[in-house]
């Protein structure tokens, strides 16, 4: 049993859910609300986030089931919410390590990165990704496991 952290690493599995209607959307954008309350949750994001959100709403567009105009809109909102970013310049020699070591890619390892650079927890819709770092000293909460508490 999981629940939402005062202060996070989400993915793009996490943040696409702000765009797109998927599992667990509601409670993700109830969890983003919560950016404006005193004091606030802090999210945080490497700036890959940025692109691999854009990356899933290309494959939504050319599968016909967002259009173009609706996928700029939300990428659009998505800057709006001036998350802390972090470059990835920063975190590429670690992740790198962190992916070798977990068997996971050096972009969802960048991620991982990040969340241990900053003390906090990782925040993933990805089951298969955190599976793989059960057995790590890294902290990943699920939206799966969220929603079953």
């Amino acid at each position: 049993m999981s629940t939402f952290p005062d202060a996070c690493v989400v993915d793009a599995s996490v943040g696409i859910k702000l765009i797109l209607e998927e599992t667990h959307t509601e409670i993700v954008q109830q969890y983003f609300e919560r950016l404006n309350d005193s004091p606030p949750v802090i999210v945080y994001v490497p700036d890959l986030f940025f692109i691999e959100c854009a990356n899933i709403l290309w494959k939504n567009v050319r599968r016909g089931d967002i259009s173009l105009a609706d996928s700029l809109v939300g990428l659009n909102w998505l800057n709006t919410l001036s998350l802390p970013t972090a470059s990835t310049a920063r975190l590429n020699e670690h992740a790198v390590e962190i992916g070798c070591a977990n068997s996971i890619t050096a972009y969802d390892a960048t991620y991982v990165a990040l969340a241990e650079l900053l003390g906090v927890p990782l925040l993933t819709a990805d089951n298969r990704l955190a599976a793989a770092l059960t057995r790590s000293p890294y902290q990943v909460i699920t939206l799966d496991s969220i929603a079953s508490s």
